[in-house]
């Protein structure tokens, strides 16, 4: 596949995720620069207005592309638990907490095979996350409250891993939860003790 020369000088301005925006600040022919290099492979989309630079860079991780579209996020919930090996179910779903208000079902986005659900956050509890490998991650006690939190319990309970996790840390930050996540929290304690 060839390039002209100016079209691999504008790719190279651009980050491996990138916005029209970004495309705008060195032509003022960005939609007919991203419509052409579109249809010749060059860049994917994601959604209006949010591409991806895979002719230079390849693909993106799953969790880069979730904290990308809804900033500021970070990963939680199944796909943080199965990350930290917490769960070794392998979710289908990658779930992105943010503070934006582009969020829930009707939301959901599906790129390659991975769904994304954006779910919202209230600003206290936007916290217990680090930045990875271009990604914020929720660790992995604020992924076992994320999850508690947004679900009605966490999977497969009895087999879950949780020799990797801070109880003080865990509980410490439940406390900043409403009570019926606490509640939900000491059933699965009491659940993880047993199963061993």
């Amino acid at each position: 596949m060839q390039l002209h020369e100016s079209t691999i000088a504008r790719l190279k301005k651009l980050p491996i995720l990138f916005r029209i925006d970004d495309v705008r600040k060195f032509t003022p022919h960005a939609a007919v620069f991203l419509s052409r290099a579109q249809k010749k492979g060059y860049i994917k989309g994601l959604t209006r207005g949010h591409y991806v630079n895979s002719f230079l860079y390849g693909e993106p991780s799953v969790e880069q592309i979730g904290c990308f579209l809804r900033p500021p996020a970070y990963i939680s919930c199944e796909w943080a638990l199965n990350y930290h090996g917490i769960t070794l179910q392998a979710p289908v779903v990658c779930t992105v907490i943010t503070l934006h208000t582009a969020v829930g079902h009707n939301r959901r986005f599906q790129y390659r095979d991975v769904t994304y659900e954006f779910s919202r956050i209230k600003p206290s509890l936007f916290f217990g996350f680090e930045y990875q490998q271009g990604f914020y991650m929720a660790k992995p006690e604020k992924a076992i409250l994320d999850t508690l939190y947004f679900r009605e319990s966490v999977p497969v309970e009895d087999e879950l891993e949780m020799t990797e996790v801070d109880m003080k840390e865990l509980t410490g930050q439940a406390n900043k939860y409403p009570g019926t996540v606490q509640k939900k929290l000491a059933l699965l304690l009491n659940i993880t003790v047993e199963s061993r």
